[in-house]
């Protein structure tokens, strides 16, 4: 085990349109008047991760609006605008990659979560970059798991980046990447539920 500091950028992908939502998920907001963006960055933040890079697409003005609001502080929230987020969410992961080269050139990896994930917390957050039983680094790649079903926060080694954005397609994002070179799976169950909120239907977490 290696206790040497590491520097782990934070990623939100928020670029959709939320097209089954009805609305641009990153201008939803939970009961308690908390916008699912804000604590998204929030639990980032919290976990341990700078910068955090919002990657915005849909509604990005009024989207930015809302982040502002919460962290004017625009050296640890940086914002990116993904010209193709329609494409899909491989695109959002590209332009976040791209962000975190150009603004986080320290980082070892990149710790990502979307947006629609209204029940995440910094401690999945902190057990996903925490140094035990290995210390994360650029060679890093690890999933949250829930209940045995994988999801966010999910930490990508700075190796691995020109791979994934040469790989990525479409609307599944890091998912093929991750199986196909192993992801370690980190058991997050007892933090949350992990729930990713596609419609108005379905539970918030």
């Amino acid at each position: 085990m290696s206790n040497a500091p590491v520097c782990v950028a934070g990623v939100v992908l928020a670029a959709g349109a939320g097209t089954r939502f009805g609305t641009p998920k990153a201008l939803v907001e939970s009961a308690d008047g908390t916008s699912w963006l804000t604590n998204a960055v929030r639990s980032l933040l919290g976990g341990g991760c700078s910068p955090v890079i919002v990657v915005l697409g849909a509604a990005a003005d009024e989207a930015e609006a809302l982040l502002r609001r919460s962290f004017s502080d625009t050296e640890s929230v940086r914002v990116v605008l993904a010209d193709d987020w329609q494409s899909g969410m491989a695109a959002s992961l590209r332009s976040a990659l791209a962000a975190a080269s150009a603004v986080a050139p320290e980082a070892d990896a990149v710790a990502i979560v979307t947006v629609d994930v209204p029940s995440l917390g910094s401690a999945e957050v902190r057990r996903l970059i925490a140094p035990e039983p290995d210390a994360v680094g650029r060679h890093t790649l690890r999933q949250a798991s829930f209940s045995g079903r994988p999801g966010h926060p999910v930490v990508i080694g700075r190796a691995h980046w020109q791979a994934l954005d040469e790989s990525a397609t479409g609307d599944i994002g890091a998912r093929p990447y991750l199986v196909q070179h192993g992801a370690r799976l980190v058991d997050c169950s007892d933090l949350g539920n992990g729930t990713d909120v596609d419609s108005r239907n379905d539970p918030a977490g």
